[in-house]
């Protein structure tokens, strides 16, 4: 075992089992067959997922001086059911066909409606199947939340914690969808959008959660920790993110190769390279991005021109020069030893995917 993977081991089995009994206590509303197809895709889409959310809540309730109690793993792992949420709604609004390996929520349910050869649009019904059942695992996430066997003062004190992170998560959706419609790839609004869709959502919050949950307060130390370590963590978390879209291995993430890059994404990485690039690479970029037909060769033009422009490189740097300013400040924080090492494990594991 790792040392970076090692904090994520350590939850993930109570994360799992938490996610079944919760997802087992559901059973009786969906006694009726015409139901089986909406909790299977649950389950399925449930089963895959890396816990990280969950572990960043875990270890900051830890680090807060919380101990490993079975209803913080719980309450730790409502917010997976809020992160497949926001996968299957990304899903539909990206137009994806693939997630974590298997065909995405709205594809599955088209697939469905298509073999069954049932009247109306096959395209349609997927979607909106899929709408609901991101609906349906939001729901979830804040009943999980709310029953996870806490003491009712420390969830008090965290709702409105819980409730600012699922608007950051909306307003980021909404941001990079706009982000898209208008075209634009400068860094500053590659950043807002990086920073409100993944890396408060995916580091920032959930970390102080944790911290909010065991604290039973809101400390000014906690705010330092959550900005100067979450917020890094996050951004370079989404950094890698942006890497892995372009040049990850599919197997690896689960999705098409230069997926990313057919859905017009306007990220850090390609605000990099329309500065940096020279003219004809900045017009391979603007020609090909974006196109959902684009083919391997197309793909392999754009990836020639993000490296050859220095994007890569450059964002690489970003990357270790974030987690570096987030380690130091995880340094000088008042919190348990154990968590600190967990933490910072945990930064790495984030921002250290293979691609």
């Amino acid at each position: 075992m790792t040392a970076s993977a090692a904090p994520l081991d350590l939850i993930r089995p109570g994360v799992d089992r938490s996610l079944r009994e919760f997802v087992d206590r559901q059973r009786p509303f969906f006694t009726d067959p015409h139901l089986a197809s909406l909790l299977s895709a649950a389950e399925d889409f449930l089963a895959g997922g890396k816990r990280l959310r969950p572990a960043f809540c875990y270890w900051g309730w830890r680090a807060a001086g919380g101990g490993d109690e079975p209803a913080m793993h719980t309450a730790a792992a409502s917010l997976e059911l809020l992160q497949a949420s926001a996968l299957i709604h990304d899903d539909v609004m990206d137009a994806s066909d693939v997630r974590r390996g298997m065909p995405s929520a709205h594809r599955r349910f088209e697939r469905m409606h298509a073999e069954a050869g049932w009247h109306g649009s096959a395209e349609q019904f997927g979607e909106g199947a899929a709408v609901l059942l991101g609906n349906l695992l939001l729901v979830w996430s804040g009943e999980m939340w709310r029953t996870s066997g806490l003491p009712p003062e420390a969830i008090a004190t965290a709702q409105p914690v819980h409730d600012h992170m699922l608007t950051e998560l909306m307003c980021g959706q909404y941001l990079d969808l706009l982000e898209q419609a208008q075209g634009q790839s400068t860094f500053d609004s590659a950043l807002r959008v990086a920073l409100f869709k993944s890396g408060k959502y995916s580091v920032e919050q959930p970390l102080r959660l944790g911290l909010v949950l065991a604290a039973r307060a809101q400390h000014h130390w906690i705010d330092r920790l959550c900005v100067q370590y979450g917020q890094q963590v996050g951004i370079a978390f989404q950094l890698r993110d942006d890497i892995l879209g372009v040049f990850g291995d599919p197997a690896e993430t689960g999705k098409p190769a230069g997926d990313d890059l057919r859905e017009g994404k306007r990220t850090i990485l390609i605000a990099r390279t329309l500065a940096e690039a020279s003219p004809a690479q900045a017009e391979t970029v603007r020609s090909l991005l974006g196109d959902p037909r684009l083919d391997a060769e197309g793909v392999e033009r754009l990836r020639a021109a993000i490296e050859d422009s220095g994007a890569r490189a450059a964002c690489e740097e970003m990357i270790k020069r974030y987690l570096d300013n987030a380690l130091r400040a995880l340094e000088q924080a008042p919190i348990d030893e154990t968590a600190r090492t967990a933490l910072a494990s945990l930064a790495v594991a984030a921002t250290s995917r293979r691609t």
